[in-house]
């Protein structure tokens, strides 16, 4: 009786296991609901950056938007850590922080093992048209928006040939038009609870 007791138990952990993994894979598949009020902001459009960024105004600039309460943004965090090494002579990187959470920039920069500049500009997602996290900002040296949009397909950037930001970054520094892709421009991840002023994740 107590062997069955056991298994039964053991059965429903692994089931309710299974189904949060399922959930949560769900979840994370679909679109990011866009806010009420949500305006779209154009490729071209000039993007004011915080002076405390001390960026030199001569490359480009990716502004990482990174809420470290997200999954999603956790899981993609090794994928910038990548694009960070190969492209950091050509391109300025930034990470704005998306959250209600007290963090420093130091804390930031400790716990994930970041030296890139850290800011916390709630006006930023606004001016660029973000609204989940992970996404990447791309803007030209002229700190005009080349590029809005996700990494990749997969969740956890595992998709060579979707590695969105990636091929906007070599466009960029080639001289190329900017990525058409639906796909590349709809938004996942964790979502604001309200993009304009509170950057609680849910």
């Amino acid at each position: 009786m107590k062997k069955l007791l056991i298994s039964f138990w053991l059965v429903i952990l692994l089931f309710t296991i299974g189904a949060l993994f399922w959930y949560n894979q769900y979840r994370y598949s679909l679109p990011t609901p866009v806010p009420n009020g949500y305006k779209t902001v154009k490729s071209g459009t000039f993007i004011h950056l915080t002076s405390g960024l001390n960026l030199t105004g001569r490359k480009p600039v990716l502004l990482h938007f990174f809420n470290p309460d997200c999954p999603c943004s956790r899981f993609n965090l090794q994928h910038v850590k990548s694009l960070i090494k190969q492209y950091h002579n050509s391109v300025d990187f930034a990470l704005v922080l998306v959250t209600a959470k007290p963090y420093t920039a130091q804390q930031i920069q400790d716990k994930f093992d970041l030296q890139i500049p850290v800011i916390a500009d709630k006006t930023l997602a606004t001016a660029c048209g973000v609204y989940s996290t992970p996404q990447a900002v791309l803007l030209k040296a002229n700190r005009q928006l080349y590029y809005r949009g996700n990494y990749n397909s997969s969740r956890y950037c595992t998709n060579k040939k979707t590695e969105y930001a990636r091929m906007a970054l070599e466009n960029l520094l080639h001289g190329l038009p900017v990525l058409n892709n639906p796909l590349s421009t709809t938004a996942y991840g964790c979502r604001f609870a309200n993009n304009n002023s509170t950057y609680a994740a849910q």
